[in-house]
């Protein structure tokens, strides 16, 4: 795998030019925030795989005048992380466009990103509140209001009425537990158990004792990382045997290789990696000769993010203007563009419209549940 060193070594080796040609030819800044280290770097390097992927592929396609050179920052999977990685791209590497990740970052950076006029495009965060956060800020991965609708189809078809909740104790924790309250009388069903956990904690036996208590239909996990696949593993080892759901977070490898996990449930957006149009086949062929597997929605966001910028400089240079925060926001607000998915456009608030599906880990792998 790409890591991030190699990324910023070919990053910095692209600024080295001339001084007499540095004004008119200095190539394009392409800014990431990703989780490097800390809990969540697992999807950092898958972040950054995706990137380094859109990259080669906007090179080789040669479509824009300069190249694009990557500046890269590890948010560490914090918000403190993110303040300090925004504040760098912003006033010292100058990146008018910022791919992020994580909504307990992108909220941290994103005052930053908003006062520089930097544009921030999110392919990880689903918190709801993302949508709207600044005229700056885009949403190219389905928001979690936007993916729960798919969860609750399921489990009115399935005869759910029970719901336990375990949530960590965060911006999106706090947003999937507002979203299931919320959603889940409609359909006949209820939250029977509310069980908040710290992001530091890793031991939930006395949690899952209550749980049993209350005897729920299914159990909806809202964590993530390292403590999310405790929560998986724990719950099947002390005898829960209800079905188990989550958001998009559920699609990672670290899940796929959890026996425990087998059966899991999570909501993402629509993904079909056998589609035949240029685009998909080129991300996904691409991603397998690089990666010897499938990719994720993740991979597919951060590829897509890449590509929107791509698209966005390439209609600046058609029209002769400069590369402004200020312009990437008009441009992306009134456009339309190809992306691996489809054509896709952007809602006055910042979100994607994109349909979503419910998946199933299974042996290991991933796939689409009925």
């Amino acid at each position: 795998m790409i890591t991030r060193r190699s990324l910023i070594a070919g990053a910095l080796a692209g600024i080295a030019l001339p001084s007499v040609l540095r004004a008119q030819e200095q190539p394009y800044v392409l800014g990431t925030l990703y989780p490097m280290t800390g809990l969540l770097s697992e999807l950092g390097s898958i972040y950054t795989a995706a990137t380094a992927l859109a990259l080669d592929h906007v090179a080789a396609d040669k479509r824009l005048k300069k190249p694009i050179v990557l500046k890269a920052q590890d948010s560490q999977s914090t918000p403190q992380g993110g303040a300090v990685g925004m504040s760098k791209l912003a006033n010292v590497d100058q990146a008018p466009y910022v791919l992020v990740g994580l909504t307990g970052v992108a909220k941290a950076a994103e005052p930053i990103a908003t006062r520089a006029k930097v544009v921030m495009v999110n392919g990880g965060g689903v918190g709801p509140d993302l949508a709207g956060l600044s005229p700056y800020f885009w949403n190219i991965i389905p928001l979690a209001d936007q993916e729960l609708p798919t969860a609750f189809g399921w489990m009115k078809r399935n005869g759910i009425k029970r719901v336990a909740l375990i949530y960590l104790d965060d911006p999106l924790g706090n947003a999937l537990r507002k979203g299931l309250s919320e959603g889940l009388p409609p359909i006949g069903a209820s939250l029977v158990g509310e069980f908040s956990a710290a992001p530091s904690a890793q031991q939930f036996s006395a949690m899952i004792a209550k749980i049993r208590e209350v005897k729920p239909d299914l159990i909806y996990v809202a964590s993530y990382g390292t403590q999310q696949t405790q929560i998986f593993k724990q719950l099947r080892d002390n005898g829960s045997t209800q079905p188990i759901m989550t958001y998009s977070v559920g699609g990672t490898p670290s899940v796929a290789a959890l026996p425990e996990a087998d059966g899991l449930l999570f909501t993402s957006q629509v993904a079909d990696w056998d589609a035949t149009d240029p685009l998909t086949r080129r991300f996904v062929d691409g991603w397998r000769a690089k990666h010897k597997d499938n990719p994720s929605t993740y991979a597919q966001n951060y590829y897509n993010a890449v590509l929107l910028y791509a698209q966005l400089l390439e209609r600046l240079e058609k029209d002769g203007k400069p590369v402004t925060g200020d312009l990437l926001k008009e441009s992306i607000a009134t456009g339309t563009f190809d992306l691996v998915g489809g054509r896709a456009r952007f809602s006055a608030n910042g979100a994607i419209d994109m349909p979503t599906q419910l998946n199933r880990v299974q042996n290991g792998k991933f796939e689409k549940a009925s």
